[in-house]
């Protein structure tokens, strides 16, 4: 029986809680892997875990729990979250999905909270229209790097969409024109440098949110959250989006339409 004292502030019920909330991450690559093995750690025991993808040389510079034998025989990385989750805890429930998310729907509505770690803007697109149809919150966490001059900036983010609040289309993360080129380009979202310890930040912080939902140590979030993480500064702080966004209702998805009405028939 793990012991669980020193995270009893989270509340007295919270061990019960985290023993019976089903999560969903759709991408355990660089950030999703940090993010089961959080979830882990605290004491999640029931996952709906979606990456169709194998263990390579060149993820291992960001892929927690994979191994260099991982990499050589091309593991699924599925493989490595099964894993590391079955490593810290017994009884767990664990539907592993090793092609496209959309197609494990009836297990996907089952979550009380998804996290997506995905690359692509069509991808984000897709599971926020899915989470709001069935009145799911949605947390997604991204980052990039950009060439400035001769230096190289770190930027990332972390967002939660709540039912019902604001969504990515609000904040601008999301817009025709992204998504569109995206789909010129086959649905490839490129080639992005990444690098372990901003997903490392990213994760961690979209865990406390997650946090927040489910146990009653902190104020709960009612509201969308578009958090800007900058990885020079190494800071997070509030998106002044969300500021321009107060007083507004979300255009986007009105109380009479949870999402695409096509998901789940």
């Amino acid at each position: 029986m793990r012991d669980f004292s020193r995270q009893g502030f989270l509340g007295p019920d919270s061990e019960a809680i985290l023993s019976s909330v089903i999560v969903g991450v759709v991408g355990v690559g660089g950030g999703g892997s940090h993010i089961v093995q959080q979830f882990s750690h605290i004491g999640v025991r029931r996952y709906v875990v979606a990456d169709g993808d194998t263990v390579e040389d060149h993820n291992l510079n960001r892929l927690i729990g994979a191994t260099r034998r991982d990499a050589a025989r091309a593991v699924p990385k599925i493989k490595v979250a099964q894993r590391i989750i079955r490593g810290l805890n017994t009884g767990v429930e664990i539907h592993p999905v090793s092609r496209p998310w959309q197609t494990a729907i009836s297990d996907f509505r089952r979550c009380h909270a998804i996290v997506g770690c995905v690359d692509s803007f069509s991808e984000r697109d897709q599971l926020e229209k899915f989470c709001r149809r069935f009145l799911i919150p949605y947390i997604d966490i991204g980052m990039d790097v950009h060439a400035v001059g001769s230096e190289f900036v770190i930027a990332g983010q972390v967002v939660l969409s709540m039912p019902g609040e604001h969504c990515m289309w609000c904040m601008g993360l999301l817009d025709e024109q992204s998504i569109a080129e995206e789909a010129r380009r086959y649905g490839d979202a490129g080639f992005n440098p990444q690098v372990i310890w901003p997903n490392g930040v990213l994760a961690s912080t979209a865990v406390g949110l997650f946090m927040q939902l489910v146990t009653p140590w902190h104020q709960k979030h009612q509201q969308s959250v578009y958090l800007e993480y900058n990885g020079n500064s190494h800071t997070v702080a509030p998106s002044n989006r969300m500021m321009a966004l107060a007083g507004r209702a979300c255009p986007h998805f009105s109380a009479g339409e949870r999402g695409d009405p096509l998901f789940g028939r």
